[in-house]
């Protein structure tokens, strides 16, 4: 441009008038915010350690150890450093029976519907071992991870009596229909506790999409990354993501917010001291910069 003006002989002023140009736009110097380098980083950092985040998440973090920054700059900055997961198959709307009709139990508050489900995996030396997931379908939080080489009925009664003196009894408890909850001792504990249960239909696992969804995050972004040599170390460090899951990890559908904050959790009257999460998943706060 200047050297265009300066052939043309005429002044800055004057060609960006018949430009329609504003004259900044000849002036300015492009830089980048000082905090750039420290924010890319850090987001790196991040990405590197949750790998199944996306910048949405990778944005709430930031925020929560003290950033004050704008999700499209995080965006901007995950494509320049080329960051990227994976898509996913996207969910079913709609749930329906063989006869038609829509199922319309939904959780309306925390405490009304459960659901729980098993999920296998193998240890180093090839022993399988299962999961007993139990989650609240409202508040998204994961009430417990039973972790054993085998887990029938009882084991379920065991887990789910724990889960009542601390929670209370649900309205409904959702599941398939496992044999381990088929189970005529299983039924009619729960219905003597007060509880209700709530099969899903055979075959469609879909219908108990927000445990399914659980599963699938446990999966993910654990068990697919670690190598579990013990038994005991399985139940560690599975439960420490537990924890993680519950009151650190942002959940897009609570606005980006853990299902449990720890100070909710160390609010809770029945709840007890929980030690602090592992040190592959804490997060140190840092300085807040513009």
């Amino acid at each position: 441009m200047e050297r265009v003006v300066g052939e043309l002989g005429v002044s800055e002023r004057r060609a960006c008038r018949v430009l329609s140009q504003h004259r900044s736009t000849q002036r300015k110097i492009p830089r980048r915010p000082d905090d750039e380098a420290v924010l890319t980083a850090e987001i790196i950092d991040l990405a590197s350690r949750y790998g199944r985040y996306g910048y949405r998440r990778v944005t709430a973090l930031l925020r929560r150890s003290g950033w004050r920054v704008n999700r499209k700059r995080v965006a901007r900055i995950w494509r320049r450093e080329g960051l990227k997961v994976p898509s996913k198959q996207p969910k079913r709307g709609r749930l329906w029976f063989n006869d038609g009709s829509c199922i319309r139990l939904r959780p309306e508050h925390p405490n009304h519907v459960w659901s729980y489900d098993f999920v296998a995996d193998r240890t180093h030396e090839g022993k399988a071992y299962r999961m007993l997931c139990v989650i609240d379908e409202f508040t998204r939080e994961a009430l417990a991870i039973r972790v054993a080489r085998r887990l029938r009925a009882t084991d379920v009664i065991d887990a789910l009596s724990d889960l009542f003196i601390l929670r209370g009894v649900p309205a409904y408890i959702r599941s398939d229909n496992g044999p381990e909850f088929v189970a005529q001792g299983l039924r009619d504990w729960i219905e003597a506790v007060g509880a209700k249960t709530a099969y899903i239909e055979p075959g469609s696992p879909w219908e108990n999409g927000y445990c399914e969804s659980f599963n699938g995050k446990l999966r993910d972004e654990l068990l697919n990354g670690e190598i579990f040599y013990t038994l005991k170390e399985a139940q560690t460090v599975i439960e420490a993501w537990r924890r993680h899951y519950n009151t650190i990890r942002p959940h897009s559908s609570l606005g980006y917010r853990p299902p449990a904050p720890e100070v909710l959790t160390s609010a809770r009257p029945t709840a007890q001291p929980r030690p602090a999460p592992a040190g592959a998943l804490a997060l140190e706060l840092k300085h807040v910069l513009n």
